[in-house]
């Protein structure tokens, strides 16, 4: 893992993305190489100046790595994908940005390059390296090559789960190589299958493995059931230590509340909301709404005729929700419901598959298409492109009993969409929420406009896969 303002990105997927990119670039020299061996009309002038060569290779790879970025294949969790959705998906990046990629060879390049020719040929020797080196390449490399190897202090439940969490990659970039028994959890001398014996200290078995980090999977730390003093020789000698929290925001960006003590809030970094990152965002909010809308016009108007020829009553639904600094505004969307979904006056939870959804109501739910109305409340400074989606006030003070921190959303403005839409499946219970706000945390914790642009780019993975829309 490496961190860049302050979210973490796995090393693993910049090596995948260096790769895809010199793919890339490759593939369009096999098809200039080709093409000047067949009887294909203009010949590539290849020793006209490397401009015929360069430049094509750069464009194609620009747009094809972009490609790959909007599927998701280098985000946190898309090492959890097996590897037959990798391959999917990325050749659903290459069918959809191969028209774009012709469009910039020919444009630029005009008569000097068979752009067909060089396009097909290149989308060809391309889709051979996905298959080639996604599907066996790739899976070599994981399983041979720098494995982080962890030592996991505990044995209960949060331990077993934390192993699940990284045996269960993709990418096969960690490697647990045990378990060390606290004093809550075992009896000296005494060791089970995969469990050191606590009388061995734990300096030992870290260089006797090659440990590289050490995750302490133990809720109650109090009372010496943690060797502090010996984890402190570790961390002085290099070797990382990370608790559940820390392991838990890092690999799968959420904050546990379980687990959560308000120190770890206070003293811990993040929570950046000063008057600089405000204006930034208020200004990108304010440019990418308005390109947003006018992009967007002809789908909402077409979707405001769709609704109305299906059922009478009002297009754009208003709702009370709950924003920044616990104020209520009226959010907006397209009405994807029957007009009596809530004719009791008793608010209730909307759930999947959900009765009261029409026909339309379906379809612009499943797209995301009810939500554009929201880029009005952003330009109007009611709601963000990016952050915690907005609850409604009926729910609020329940969530607010039963969640801890809860308030703590309230602090940045609501979002069109937010990290908890792109990493947590459809919810609609106080489970979920509960799921959901753990995400939340995450985001006010480490907003930054980095993070923001990627789950916009998140956000079109959520949408062409239908992963987590809500």
């Amino acid at each position: 893992m490496f961190r860049v303002l302050q979210h973490h990105f796995p090393a693993s997927a910049l090596a995948e993305f260096l790769t895809d990119g010199l793919m890339c670039f490759l593939a369009v020299l096999l098809a200039l190489a080709t093409m000047s061996v067949l009887p294909v009309s203009p010949v590539p002038n290849v020793a006209g100046g490397m401009s015929h060569v360069f430049l094509p290779a750069m464009a194609f790879t620009v747009v094809m790595s972009l490609n790959y970025v909007f599927v998701g294949l280098y985000k946190q969790r898309a090492d959890m994908m097996s590897q037959s959705a990798q391959v999917t998906r990325a050749l659903v990046a290459i069918v959809l940005g191969a028209p774009v990629a012709y469009l910039f060879i020919s444009r630029s390049f005009g008569e000097s390059i068979n752009a067909y020719a060089m396009t097909g040929l290149a989308v060809i020797y391309l889709s051979l390296g996905v298959l080639l080196v996604r599907s066996a390449a790739f899976s070599a490399a994981r399983t041979s090559v720098g494995a982080h190897r962890v030592l996991v202090v505990g044995t209960g439940v949060e331990a077993q789960r934390v192993a699940a969490d990284l045996r269960a990659r993709a990418r096969g970039d960690h490697v647990v190589v045990g378990f060390y028994p606290t004093g809550a959890e075992g009896e000296a001398g005494v060791s089970r299958p995969g469990e050191f014996s606590r009388e061995t200290p734990i300096e030992e078995i870290v260089a006797y493995h090659q440990v590289d980090e050490i995750i302490v999977a133990v809720k109650e730390q109090r009372g010496g059931n943690v060797p502090m003093e010996q984890l402190l020789a570790c961390r002085i000698s290099g070797v990382p230590v990370v608790d559940l929290a820390a392991f838990y925001e890092r690999t799968r960006g959420e904050v546990p509340i379980d687990s959560l003590k308000a120190s770890f809030l206070v003293y811990g970094h993040g929570f950046v909301q000063d008057r600089l990152r405000t204006m930034i965002k208020r200004a990108f909010d304010i440019v990418s709404s308005s390109i947003l809308l006018v992009v967007a016009s002809p789908v909402m108007l077409l979707t405001a005729l769709a609704v109305r020829l299906e059922s009478q009553g009002p297009i754009i639904y208003r709702q009370e929700r709950v924003g920044l600094g616990g104020r209520v505004f009226m959010c907006l969307k397209f009405r994807s419901m029957r007009t009596d979904a809530e004719k009791d006056g008793v608010a209730r939870w909307a759930s999947k598959n959900d009765s009261r959804v029409t026909r339309v109501g379906a379809l612009i739910r499943k797209t995301r298409i009810d939500e554009l109305p929201q880029l009005i409340s952003v330009l109007r400074g009611e709601m963000s492109m990016v952050g915690p989606r907005p609850e409604r006030p009926a729910f609020v003070g329940q969530l607010k009993e039963q969640i801890p921190y809860y308030d703590i959303r309230h602090s940045v403005k609501p979002g069109v969409t937010g990290w908890a839409q792109v990493r947590y499946s459809y919810g609609a219970s106080i489970e979920d929420a509960r799921r959901k706000h753990q995400f939340d945390l995450y985001y006010v914790k480490n907003n930054s406009l980095l993070l923001d642009l990627l789950i916009l780019i998140e956000t079109i993975s959520v949408v062409l896969f239908r992963e987590g829309a809500q």
